[in-house]
């Protein structure tokens, strides 16, 4: 007689297997529940195309003599790589001189604050082929409140009525303003969001998936969320402010790591709408290093839950349609996603073991219809977004899926621990993404002054994965076939991140040689 499985690993039977599969179930159906969010988001972008904004076609306009002062805000904070490209890009701008000015906020603790000075001085002072700018430089001895205190700082002496916003590795073509600034003439539009692209897309693998993460966003979340009237948010740059909806909404605050998303709900209670420009780009670069891409990924997702349990309890008190709520819901707590995956990976092999004796008719019935939900709803949703902006060669994407969706599994250890710090109430400071201004292939990195320590983390992601290789091989032992492609993402998906921590800037290490200097201090740490 054969022994069965669960005997033969020791696993406990009757009640306690029932408990692990009871335990795995609610944790499927959890992750299937955000996962069938993302169809109701792609519903809500074609439900309602008719409701999408065009930069070209503002419901009325400023005359010519009339346009509003503007002011742009430029954070930054040791940016010595782009700090010139981002000055010389926003003094090209195509606006009124006398309606303009533009205001370099810096809190840099490294040399980007001599160089800044210089550059924001030689502009002002004007040079051939570039006439005196309204620019100036403001830097602060100390980083209060990080990036929202340093917004704040600018707005004690900004004379704009409108307030653009672009972080140090934007470029903003010399047209961006003029396509935004007619859809202020609306009096109750409070904020205006363009869309981002990517100068390195091409520059690796990594920023390959790392754009089509982003596209989904701005395509589909985005768009799905401005067109169906519902509340979204201000990104962080790339947008522009109406100065009395920052006011009336409370001003900038720092108790959250995303405080443009935490703004951006304070505003709309208020009554202010929302516009989202699809067809304004402004190009950006993505993370070029993996433990940057890392610490990005983790301040949006404990942001997110911090402004979650911040304005959670004030929007659902609200007078907000019920399906506005819901939407923030969604949209809120969306990251509480990565503790589930983790309990479920943990429950895998386990539930594999104690329900060896489960047929085909059963998992056809009830894991792949949850599967179907949790994961090909992210294959759907990325190729969706894809199709929207390259409708000729979009069908590439499917090249990237796998990855995509393996690299979603490797993000789950860092931003696991960033959700439940956030839940615990554990601060930690604002973690900006450094730039390189590295955009095409074979550039050199210029990682190393800025590189993150890299901690503990990584070898977590390694051990998994080596644990789910184990898992694979124990799926085909048992004949359950069906599991291997999605336990193959989890092995792909911890390897790849982990050993892209370790093994990324390594042999730019053995490069530099021995002589050069190489900050080894983690970025300070909250877009």
């Amino acid at each position: 007689m054969k022994t069965p499985r669960h005997a033969i690993f020791g696993i406990p039977g009757n009640r306690e297997n029932a408990l692990i599969c009871t335990h795995l179930h609610a944790g499927y159906h959890r992750h299937a529940f955000y996962g069938i969010h993302r169809y109701q988001l792609v519903y809500l972008y074609y439900k309602h195309r008719k409701n999408a904004a065009k930069s070209s076609e503002p419901p009325s306009r400023f005359p010519e003599d009339e346009l509003p002062f503007v002011t742009i805000q430029l954070p930054t904070f040791n940016e010595q790589y782009v700090i010139d490209r981002l000055i010389d890009a926003c003094c090209k701008l195509d606006y009124p001189r006398d309606r303009f000015e533009i205001q370099l906020l810096d809190d840099s603790t490294d040399e980007t604050k001599e160089v800044a000075e210089q550059i924001v001085r030689r502009y002002a002072e004007g040079f051939p082929g570039m006439p005196p700018q309204p620019i100036g430089f403001h830097h602060r001895e100390n980083r209060y409140g990080f990036k929202a205190g340093a917004l704040d700082a600018g707005l004690k002496t900004a004379k704009g009525e409108l307030i653009a916003i672009f972080d140090a590795d934007f470029v903003p073509p010399s047209d961006w303003l003029m396509k935004v600034i007619h859809h202020f003439a609306e009096p109750n539009v409070g904020m205006v969001q363009t869309r981002w692209t990517h100068l390195n897309r091409n520059y690796s693998f990594l920023t390959q998936v790392e754009a089509i993460l982003l596209d989904g966003h701005f395509v589909l979340e985005h768009g799905g969320r401005h067109r169906a009237n519902v509340f979204f948010n201000f990104n962080g740059t790339a947008g522009m402010w109406r100065r009395t909806a920052i006011d009336e909404a409370g001003g900038w605050q720092h108790d959250t790591l995303t405080e443009d998303t935490d703004l951006s709900y304070r505003a709309q209670l208020k009554g202010w709408h929302f516009k989202y420009l699809q067809d304004v780009e402004c190009p950006a670069e993505l993370p070029i290093e993996m433990t940057a891409f890392k610490t990005q990924q983790a301040r949006w997702a404990k942001g997110l839950i911090q402004t979650g349990k911040k304005i959670l309890p004030r929007v659902l008190k609200s007078d907000a349609p019920f399906h506005t709520k819901l939407e923030a819901w969604y949209h809120l707590t969306a990251n509480i996603s990565y503790p589930l995956m983790i309990i479920l990976s943990t429950l895998l092999m386990p539930a594999m073991i104690i329900r060896s004796w489960q047929g085909y008719i059963q998992m056809l019935l009830i894991d792949f219809p949850l599967f179907m939900a949790s994961t090909f709803s992210i294959s759907s949703f990325y190729l969706v977004s894809q199709k929207e902006l390259f409708p000729k060669t979009w069908y590439r994407t499917f090249l990237y899926l796998p990855f995509l969706m393996a690299l979603g599994v490797g993000l789950t250890i860092t931003n696991t621990k960033a959700v439940m710090e956030a839940l615990f109430g554990m601060k930690s400071a604002f973690a900006r993404t450094p730039k390189y201004r590295v955009q095409k292939k074979g550039e050199k990195n210029k990682a190393q002054k800025y590189r993150k320590r890299l901690g503990i983390i990584p070898w977590i992601e390694l051990a998994l994965g080596c644990y789910f290789a184990f898992t694979v091989w124990y799926a085909f032992e048992s004949e359950n076939y069906f599991t291997v492609p999605f336990l193959l993402l989890f092995v792909l998906g911890y390897w790849y991140t982990g050993l892209l921590s370790l093994l990324q800037g390594r042999f730019d290490r053995l490069a530099a040689g021995s002589s050069t200097e190489i900050h080894e201090k983690p970025y300070p740490v909250g877009i």
